[in-house]
This record gives C-alpha cells, sequence and structure tokens, in this order.
C-alpha cells in the first residue's frame, strides 16, 4: 500500500521498491516536454473495420469503448515540443487503448510524426507500450510495421537522431520495427521488450526461462539497450543527448580551434629511450584510462552500450559527448585500474561485441556528422573460444573497411598499449597519435619473444627490435606525431597529461573539420596506401610515370616522415631474418 498522491507526485514511481507504474500518453508529454511547448501533429482519423472483423463483440464496438474510456482516437499521439530548449517531434503509445496495439491508425500517427521530423530536420522520440500487432486488422496490421521502419529509414538517410524509449511492456510487431530501429534505446528500469511474450516461449521451447528475461537490465547485458533510465533521470538524459547530436549552431557553446604546440612531430624532440621500459611504462596500472579521459576532457558525455546482436563488451566504451562544445563521438579501449575493474573490463581487450559496437557508434557519428575520437590502450583484441565463435576475425576486418570510408574526421590516439589488429580497427584515422609513453606494435614483445626466441624472456629483447615506442614509430611514419606527457609519465599527473590529450585533439580537429567528405576520404586512404611503397628515391629505376606522384600524398605532418619510413640495409636484414 502506497500514499496515492505522493505515487503520482513521484511521476507514478514507487519511492520504495522503484515499480515504475504506467503513464497516460498526456502524462508522458508533460513529463517529457519542456511546458507550454507541445503542439499537436495533424493526423488523418482513419476508423475502419477493414475485416469485418468479430470476437466475442465487433471490432467497431471496441474501438468506441476505448476512445470512451481513454478519450484518444487511438493507441498514439504524435507532437511538437521541446525538451531543455531542443526542438523535437514525439511520437507516445498508450497501453490503455487495446493495448497499445499496432493498427492501421497509430502506424498512421507514427509515420505522420516522422513525415513531420523529416521535413523539419528535427529529432523524433518514440515512447512505445504496446503487446504487438492489432489482431483484429490482419495483414493490415502487420503491414505496419513495414510502413513505420521505412519511415525511419528515411529518418536515417537524412541524418536526423531517432530515440526510442521502452516502457512496459513493448512486443511484437512494435517490438520488431520501429522501437528497436532508433539510433538510441533508452528503457525505463525493468520495462520487458521482446517479439515472442514469456508464456507463449515456455510454451513452445518447454524450458524455464530466468526471472528476469526480456528486461531491460537482460536486454542491455545482451546488447540491446543503450541506456537503462529512472522516470525522474529521463528528460535531462534526453536534453544531454539532444543538445550533442543537434546540427543547430545556436544554444551549444563552440570554441574556435587554433593549431598549437601540443603535437610533437619532430624526433629531434623526443628522447631516445630503452623499448622495453617504454613497454613497461604503457602498461603502468595508474595511467589515466579511456573514462578517466571522458571525464576530464568531455562535457555531457553519454555512454551509449552494446551491438544490437548479443552482448555489450564493457572492455570498451563508447558514447557522444562534447569537446570544448563541439559535439563528438569517442571510442575507446577500457582496462581500470583495481583487479577487479580489470576482470570487469577483460583486461581491455574487446570482444567481437565490443568491435560491432564501435562500428554502430561509428556509423551514428557518421550519420550525425559529428567528428569521431577513438582512445586506444590494449593488449589486443580478446583471444578466447567465445570470440572465435562469434567471429573476432570479421568483426576487425570490418571496423577497418567501415573507418577506411568514414565521411566525417578521426583522430586516434594511443594513449596506453596499442596491441596488434585489436588496436588497428581503431586507428585507421586521419590522424593517428600516440602520447610520449605509449607502445604500438604488431605483437606483444611476449608475443614476439616466444614465436622467434622460443623464449618469452627475450620480450626486452624483442620490443627493441619491433621498435614499439613512440620515437621509432614517429620516425617510420606510423604515427602522425606523439603528446607529451608529464615528467614522469601520465600517471603521475593525470590532470596534465589530459589537458595535453585535450589540446592535441583541438590541433587535428581544427586541421580536419573544414574538410569536405570527399577530401577527408581520399587522404585517409592515400595515407595508409602508401605504408610499405618505396619512395621515388629508393625504388632502383622508379620514374614519375611508375610511382605515387607527388599529388597523391599527403599534405599533412606524414609527408614530414616519408623520407624517414624506409629501413637502412641493416635494418633489411634483421628484418629478413625476423620474417625467417
Amino acid at each position: 500500500m502506497i500514499y496515492g498522491r505522493r505515487f503520482d507526485r513521484a511521476g507514478r514511481v514507487c519511492a520504495d521498491c522503484g515499480w515504475h507504474g504506467p503513464l497516460t500518453a498526456d502524462a508522458r508529454l508533460d513529463l517529457l516536454l519542456d511546458p507550454g511547448s507541445r503542439r499537436e501533429i495533424d493526423v488523418l482519423a482513419i476508423d475502419g473495420d477493414p475485416l469485418g472483423f468479430v470476437d466475442s463483440r465487433p471490432y467497431p464496438d471496441r474501438l468506441r469503448a476505448a476512445r470512451a474510456a481513454t478519450g484518444l482516437h487511438d493507441g498514439a499521439v504524435a507532437v511538437r515540443g521541446t525538451i531543455e530548449g531542443n526542438p523535437v517531434v514525439v511520437v507516445v503509445m498508450d497501453f490503455r487503448f487495446l493495448g497499445g496495439s499496432l493498427g492501421a491508425a497509430v502506424g498512421e500517427v507514427f509515420t505522420r510524426g516522422a513525415e513531420v521530423a523529416l521535413r523539419e530536420r528535427t529529432p523524433l522520440i518514440t515512447v512505445t507500450a504496446s503487446g504487438g500487432a492489432r489482431m483484429q486488422e490482419g495483414a493490415i496490421a502487420l503491414m505496419q510495421m513495414a510502413k513505420t521502419s521505412q519511415a525511419l529509414g528515411q529518418l536515417d538517410e537524412a541524418g536526423i537522431l531517432t530515440v526510442s524509449i521502452i516502457t512496459d511492456p513493448t512486443f511484437g510487431g512494435v517490438a520488431a520495427s520501429f522501437a528497436t530501429l532508433a539510433d538510441v534505446i533508452i528503457a525505463e528500469p525493468r520495462a520487458r521488450l521482446g517479439f515472442a511474450g514469456r508464456r507463449v516461449i515456455e510454451q513452445t521451447i518447454r524450458q524455464v526461462l530466468p526471472d528476469d528475461f526480456q528486461t531491460a537490465e537482460f536486454l542491455q547485458t545482451h546488447g540491446v539497450v543503450d541506456i537503462i533510465s529512472p522516470r525522474r533521470e529521463l528528460r535531462p538524459a534526453l536534453g544531454r543527448l539532444l543538445s550533442v547530436s543537434s546540427r543547430r549552431d545556436d544554444g551549444i557553446p563552440r570554441q574556435q580551434f587554433r593549431a598549437g604546440g601540443a603535437i610533437l612531430t619532430d624526433i629531434a624532440d623526443l628522447p631516445e629511450r630503452d623499448a622495453w621500459e617504454s613497454v613497461r611504462a604503457a602498461r603502468r596500472l595508474g595511467r589515466p584510462s579511456t573514462l578517466d579521459y571522458i571525464d576530464m576532457i568531455l562535457e555531457d558525455f553519454t555512454e551509449l552500450r552494446g551491438d544490437r546482436m548479443s552482448a555489450d563488451c564493457p572492455a570498451l566504451v563508447a558514447g557522444l559527448g562534447r569537446l570544448d562544445g563541439i559535439p563528438v563521438a569517442v571510442i575507446g579501449t577500457q582496462k581500470g585500474h583495481t583487479a577487479d575493474e580489470l576482470r570487469h573490463r577483460n583486461f581491455g581487450m574487446p570482444t567481437p561485441s565490443g568491435y560491432r559496437k564501435s562500428a554502430r557508434v561509428m556509423r551514428l557519428a557518421a550519420k550525425l556528422g559529428l567528428p569521431v575520437i577513438t582512445l586506444i590502450d590494449t593488449a589486443g583484441a580478446y583471444p578466447g573460444r567465445e570470440a572465435e565463435e562469434q567471429a573476432q576475425a570479421v568483426a576487425i576486418a570490418e571496423n577497418l573497411r567501415l573507418m577506411a570510408g568514414l565521411a566525417v574526421p578521426v583522430v586516434a590516439v594511443v594513449t596506453g598499449e596499442g596491441g596488434s589488429g585489436g588496436a588497428l580497427a581503431l586507428a585507421f584515422a586521419d590522424r593517428v597519435l600516440m602520447c610520449a609513453n605509449a607502445v604500438y606494435s604488431v605483437i606483444s614483445a611476449e608475443g614476439c619473444a616466444s614465436i622467434l626466441w622460443k623464449d618469452p624472456a627475450a620480450a626486452p629483447r624483442a620490443a627493441a627490435a619491433l621498435r614499439v615506442n613512440s620515437r621509432e614509430l614517429l620516425r617510420l611514419g606510423i604515427v602522425d606525431g606523439v603528446i607529451p606527457e608529464p615528467d614522469g609519465g601520465a600517471d603521475t599527473d593525470p590532470a596534465a597529461a589530459a589537458a595535453a590529450l585535450r589540446a592535441a585533439l583541438r590541433t587535428c580537429l581544427a586541421d580536419l573539420t573544414p574538410l569536405d567528405q570527399m577530401t577527408l576520404v581520399t587522404r585517409r586512404r592515400t595515407r595508409f596506401r602508401q605504408f610499405g611503397v618505396p619512395t621515388t628515391s629508393d625504388a632502383p629505376g622508379s620514374s614519375d610515370e611508375t610511382t605515387m606522384a607527388d599529388e597523391t600524398t599527403i599534405p599533412d605532418v606524414t609527408t614530414a616522415h616519408t623520407a624517414q619510413t624506409q629501413p637502412q640495409p641493416a635494418q633489411l636484414e634483421t628484418t629478413t631474418e625476423a620474417h625467417r
């Protein structure tokens, strides 16, 4: 027993157990929208009985009873409004109306709302509560799944943000169409979402399902839900997300990027250092992690979770935020500082779901026109049975192909370890930087020593041969610049390390943001195309006709390294012996 007025004042959320009670469409709109901003959207009133359907009573009688009980024409309403000053179109379903079932009228309301959002280039937010498609309308109701999905596809093509808010329950045709096709899926605690209902599944497969099956918490673990938000926190969460994703120039503080001396591009500015010492420094647990850097350099960060397929990988963090007012997407591997966090984060080694999550957020960034920043600190992709069963190699390869053609600026920073293809899957970028004490290599020093020297204790020797530290990688042109660290390393002064990272990112974005999409993609592809190709002066018998023309060289800091990318004869002998 709870006090009714207190329950209503809390947005129909139990103060004792946190249970979220159902809301009417009007109550939901009052909760979400800024006061006085609501404006109705005109929708064609569909009132028909296409099948002449009768069960225990005629379908028209059921419609009349539902309208009298709810005051609604059908199970959804569409309105314009604002959320913390951000204009939106909101479509809200009301479960009281025939169980929020999806029929022709509801499909028309949603589609009309999506068309208004498309015409006015306004984000679309949907609030779902449904038992599924409306049986009384037969195949006409089924077709609403295709109709609404098509409308969302047009918003994707136009680069307009879509957000789905899942309330309890959301099932059937709604779950299998517009409820789960949005860019961001937010669910209320314990809200249930699924295609088939629990009872149907248990009766069909004759198995007992987990207690939390199909709940928001279950689905977030399995990669479907981005955010679980209590009702009282929903409006601020939407406000942050809308402000970051908005393309409007007003209302968002924007800093003028100015190139500075935040990035070292001359190897003379970097001291020679023992490679194994660099490896040990890069692995120190006190170094700032991706989440540490996000907390120190970004505003209004919203983490997005899940690959929308099977899982959410805790070793990879992704989301949207603002860097000095500029909306960006940030993706990074996450290790941690304690034994418990390291285990939870899988020691910073992403699974296939992690790389697929990063790809999903990159596609969202490209859709919204946001620069992508990746922060890399991983020994490599997770080497396990489950990873191979879920196609780890395919996930990495697909990331590389995606990043090669991503039509927004991409800046990658190796902040600690850059291990093999697991690191490269986040480092196919317009600018590749690394912190002064970071390392980047085709394989770990221990792995190389085990394979080539047959002795893991030869790791220091392998590290030297692999040339893993920042000075050598800058000389080879693998990285475009090095971010200096405080004396003693980033872990001695994380705030100073974060300030240096912010300055470096701002410098890179100052160069990249003015470029058009074609130039960005062409230069990025050219940057990686040149690796391993001898320069004109080094190739015997080469001429202007048989080598890449000067015009194809990237006109940025990488050109300064071109003359230094080729190994000397002694190095070639060492490399040949290593291959043997």
